[in-house]
Parts: C-alpha cells; structure tokens; sequence
C-alpha cells in the first residue's frame, strides 16, 4: 500500500498542533457535505448533530490539524461547483475518487472502500446479476454506479438526480414499487436494509472502489495535512476503530 508522505512544512504544523494552515477561514476546514440520511458515512441526529463514520473521521484529522470543522449543506450535483466558488475548502461526502472527479479537485489518499449493492423489496425474487433483466433499476445520475451498468443484463435505468435526497427517494420508489430495485453504495444500501425488514439486499458486485476527500485545486499543504492525518490514524489505530464503531458489517479495509 502507498504512503503518501507530506511535505516538510505540513507535517511540522500537524505534528505542532498549528492552526495557521491555509484554508478558506482561518482555523476553520469549511467542508461541502449534504444533510440527507447516508447513514454510517454521514447523518444528522433530531439536535442537528452531524454524526457517522465520516464526521468522526473528519472530527479526528481536524483535531490533529488544529481546525474546527464547519459543515454546509448542499446537493450532490452542486459539490464541485461550490469548491470551484473558492468559498470552501473540501468536498467531504463519500467522493469515489474517478478520474471524472480529479478534473474539479485534488483527492487525499482513500480513507475507506466500497462495494456496489441491489436494494430490493424483501418479496422480490431478485437474487443475482441475471435477474435484473427486464426490472427498473433506480440509480443516481452523480453515482459511480452508473458505470457499472454496461456490465449488467438487459434492464431499463430509472436515473434520480437533484436534490440532497437522491437516496431516500430512490429507497422510496423501490419501497413504493415504482421502481423494483436500487443500485448504490453498499454502505448505504446494508445500514437501509438494517432499518426496514421489508428491504433486503440481493447482492453485492465487488467493487472495493476508493473514496476520499476532495481538495481544492492548487491547495496542496492542506491536501498534503489531511493525507499526513489519514497515515497518523490508519498507522495508530484510530481508523480502524471508527469504522468499527460504524460500519461493524464491514471489515476495515485499511
């Protein structure tokens, strides 16, 4: 596995406990998110509190950092037009990281992997790749998924994009029976089946696709702090513990 090193001057404000980073507002990482439920990687509880395995990971580099982080709310189709505003400085929200991605920001090293997954009702028959010929596949127009759908039988594509509530929609329609299935994230779709007995997950495609934080173009001391705070937390242990704490049906794959 590569360890990306940062430079001299990165790793000696983190190692310091320095505020004075380069970043949009001076000790703050202000990061673009989205406040639908995705949990584990990122909800918020009825007090407003941002909580899942990204906001925690977020709330441990920040620290090393010596930054507060400050979370705005946007949806997914607004993510890199909002970076490119100058007015933020990360991109903070299951980013797979693709090549499409690298043209609007700079992308730390991964701090988690997913696979891809079929959300279906629990009395539907579909079980494998072969029985999604002729069904109505929900996936989100920003998703990586889409990608995968050469690679998949015969079916019609039922694409939702806009708002910040792509995946509850999506999970809505399936439940609905306006669509039959759902293809996503995982992560996601295994925490939607653990909340409602009626969604079960047929199958999941091993993708182990990497996601990371999204960086604004050309601010490489920061790009090079947050990789230096993911080799700290993944070399001391602390990563592994928060992807245990939530994402406990999933092995760390760090």
């Amino acid at each position: 596995m590569e360890t990306l090193r940062p430079t001299a001057r990165a790793s000696d404000k983190i190692m310091s406990g320095s505020s004075s980073l380069t970043t949009v507002q001076p000790g703050k990482l202000r990061i673009i998110a989205s406040d639908f439920d995705a949990r584990p990687m990122s909800y918020l509880d009825e007090e407003g509190r941002r909580l899942g395995y990204e906001p925690a990971a977020a709330e441990a580099i920040c620290k090393k950092l010596g930054l507060e982080p400050v979370w705005y709310n946007f949806s997914p189709s607004e993510f890199y037009t909002q970076l490119s505003s100058g007015a933020y400085d990360v991109v903070w929200f299951s980013q797979p990281i693709t090549q499409t991605k690298r043209a609007w920001a700079d992308f730390t090293r991964a701090y988690g992997r997913f696979d891809v997954a079929v959300l279906v009702r629990d009395e539907s028959a579909i079980a494998t790749v072969e029985d999604l010929k002729s069904v109505r596949l929900g996936a989100s127009t920003h998703g990586i998924e889409l990608d995968l759908i050469n690679q998949l039988p015969d079916l019609e594509i039922v694409e939702f994009s806009g708002g910040s509530q792509i995946l509850p929609d999506m999970i809505k329609a399936v439940q609905s029976k306006v669509i039959d299935a759902v293809l996503d994230n995982a992560l996601l779709l295994l925490a939607a089946e653990s909340m409602d007995q009626d969604l079960r997950v047929a199958f999941e495609i091993p993708t182990q696709i990497p996601f990371g934080v999204g960086v604004v173009p050309g601010n490489r001391e920061l790009l090079d702090a947050l990789n230096f705070g993911f080799n700290q937390l993944i070399a001391e242990g602390t990563l592994a513990k928060l992807w245990a704490r939530w994402i406990p049906y999933k092995p760390c794959p760090f």
